[in-house]
């Protein structure tokens, strides 16, 4: 589960008496989603998930509306529900947004007061420490939570409420197109060193280097990615 995905409410109990039972159902089935028991491509049937939420299908029905509108499902005339298969034109478009995002926040990040970044730089450090022991293990599905945590505290640190939905919304589709690959390594390696490189330049306050560094690791994940599903394809 990425745990940054859905916002928890700090009370619980304040949060189901502000939140309609659709917005609770559309969650519940956001992080099925996400941790791959509705997998891509597979149809969506109301009946079970209002059996398995122990609701009616009215909720459900109004939750898959909310997932459509962000692109994490899709619905087919006569056909019912899908959770998407986003094509490797999609896949490209978001990595290609991600990167401006990325870069952007690098930017934000390294032009922070030298209090709050040095705040930033250790807690990307400590993400850092868990993303080297999860490569060292081979453990891809613990170095890929990581890592987006990592990027996420960055988001976090730009302060801009828009463009952190938008990035998070970009994630969650993007994390479709990973949930096959999250067993396999993709570059940890020379991912860490990417990474390394972003830290030191938040650190340094050198927003120009931070942006073009997290801009670029963006789209050499991509390749990354991209080249090996080249070569296990071929």
């Amino acid at each position: 589960m990425l745990p940054w995905l859905i916002d928890a409410p700090a009370d619980l109990l304040a949060g189901v008496r502000d939140t309609s039972l659709a917005k609770l159902v559309r969650d519940e089935m956001l992080l099925l989603i996400l941790r791959g028991e509705l997998a891509p491509g597979q149809r969506i049937n109301e009946p079970d998930v209002a059996a398995l939420l122990g609701v009616s299908r009215v909720p459900v029905r109004e939750a898959l509306r909310e997932l459509e509108s962000t692109g994490l499902v899709t619905a087919r005339k006569h056909a019912g529900v899908f959770v998407r298969v986003l094509e490797a034109k999609e896949v490209a478009d978001l990595y290609e947004l991600r990167s401006v995002l990325d870069g952007h926040v690098g930017r934000r990040a390294a032009a922070l007061p030298p209090t709050q970044r040095q705040a930033l730089v250790d807690a990307l450090k400590t993400r850092m420490v868990t993303m080297k022991a999860s490569a060292k293990r081979r453990d891809v599905q613990s170095y890929y939570i990581a890592n987006l945590a990592f990027h996420w505290a960055v988001v976090e640190a730009a302060a801009n409420e828009p463009l952190a939905r938008t990035y998070r919304g970009i994630v969650q589709q993007l994390h479709l197109s990973r949930l096959k690959n999250l067993s396999r390594d993709i570059g940890m390696k020379v991912s860490l060193i990417e990474h390394e490189q972003i830290v030191a330049a938040i650190a340094d306050g050198d927003v120009k280097r931070a942006q073009a560094l997290l801009a670029s690791h963006v789209t050499a994940s991509h390749e990354r990615l991209v080249e090996r599903l080249n070569q296990e394809s071929s």
